[in-house]
This record gives C-alpha cells, sequence and structure tokens, in this order.
C-alpha cells in the first residue's frame, strides 16, 4: 500500500496537479461510472455513457458519481447519511421508496453502524486500507436491497478523496477493478469467507488495483 500510495503521489505531483481542470475530474469520475456498472452486467459503452447515459446500470452509475464529491464534506462527521444518499440516488426508480436508503435487516444496520464508527474514529490505519476495507464490507455483506456493488466501489472513491489521496478525484479505482475483474471477484469472495487470509489477500489485491486505477487516470492522456 506504501509503494501504491507513493505512485499515486507521483503521478497527482507530476503530471495531475500542474494541469488540473475540473474537466479532468468530470472524466474520471464518468470513466469511474462506466467501469462500476460494467462489473455490475452493463453492456454499455463508455461512448454510449458519455453521450446518453447508457443503460439502466450505467445511469445509475452516473447519478452516484454526480454527487459524490458534494459528499465529502459530510463523510466524516455523519457517515451512514452518506451511505444512504449513495443508495438512494443508485437504486431511484428501481428499489422501492421505503427501501430507498435503508439496511435490509437488523444484521445489515449493525454492519453500517460498525462502518460508520471506524469512518469517525481515529485510526492509524493509511487511507488506502481503509478506504479497501469499506468497500469490501459494503460489497460482501451488501447491507441496501439492491445496487450494493455501485455504493460500495462510490464509498471507496470518496475516501480517498476526503482522506486526501486524491483530492481531486483524478484516480479511476473503479476501472483498476474492471481491468482485474476475475481477481476483484475472487478476492472479494476471499475476504467475506476466507477470516483473516482472506482480508490479508484482500488488501494485497486492493494496492495492484489502486495503482491501476492510477493508470487509468485522465491526466495520462
Amino acid at each position: 500500500m506504501a509503494a501504491t500510495r507513493d505512485g499515486i503521489d507521483a503521478l497527482l505531483r507530476d503530471r495531475g496537479l500542474r494541469r488540473t481542470t475540473p474537466e479532468l475530474t468530470a472524466e474520471s469520475l464518468l470513466r469511474g461510472a462506466h467501469a462500476s456498472a460494467v462489473l455490475e452486467g452493463s453492456d454499455s459503452t463508455l461512448d454510449a455513457v458519455r453521450e446518453d447515459g447508457g443503460g439502466p446500470m450505467a445511469q445509475a452509475a452516473v447519478r452516484v458519481s454526480t454527487e459524490l464529491l458534494g459528499l465529502v464534506p459530510t463523510l466524516a462527521t455523519s457517515p451512514l447519511q452518506v451511505l444512504a444518499r449513495l443508495h438512494t440516488l443508485a437504486a431511484s426508480g428501481v428499489a422501492a421508496d421505503d427501501d430507498l436508503g435503508r439496511p435490509r435487516d437488523e444484521e445489515s444496520a449493525q454492519r453500517l453502524q460498525g462502518l460508520a464508527r471506524l469512518l469517525t474514529s481515529e485510526t492509524s490505519a493509511p487511507a488506502l486500507v481503509l478506504a479497501a476495507v469499506v468497500h469490501a464490507d459494503l460489497a460482501t455483506v451488501a447491507p441496501f436491497c439492491s445496487h450494493n456493488g455501485l455504493v460500495a466501489r462510490a464509498a471507496e472513491r470518496l475516501v480517498l478523496v476526503a482522506r486526501g489521496v486524491d483530492a481531486k478525484s483524478l484516480v479511476v479505482p473503479e476501472a483498476g477493478h474492471l481491468a482485474l475483474q476475475r481477481e476483484y471477484e475472487s478476492n472479494l469472495r476471499g475476504y467475506r469467507d476466507g477470516g483473516q487470509a482472506g482480508v490479508h489477500s484482500w488488501l494485497l489485491y486492493a494496492a495492484q488495483a489502486f495503482a491501476r486505477g492510477a493508470e487509468a487516470s485522465p491526466v495520462n492522456g
């Protein structure tokens, strides 16, 4: 993770920060939305998403990405509110209104409370580790009635922004996961079922995925 963080810092320092524009951030978010939707089964191309939003899953991912950075200030104080909003954006028009932003059951609610405590308490864990754990927990617990993958990947990006790894949101972690889709899916299963070894393997995988996400940044052209 330390080596990956060094690589991200070098990218943003040497290429990103010298020519960062709102358009680059918007492009990163769009690429991320497309990749996240594909991981949920969307067959919309990036060009289709860019032109008209693509299919329903791609449109859901774009809705999430459009509001994502506006949620950064709230994450540190009210993470449950942020996660509920992410699900509401993703599942709007698909899930019943009463289910939007609400955990499926008591166990899901407790797991979300645990994530909220993790996000609001002091920790010595590197931000990349925190982002990876938040992602994997949301993806494997699936606390909402639908669209949990979109929420998990959006929350991961949000943590990277809020914790200062990528303040301008130029890295595309979702594209990193898509580039490594087979490993992504198998390591999520390992995180869910493999105990400490599964968590360790997920974190090693996540470091690779973040590095691939840096390569997918629009600052690289």
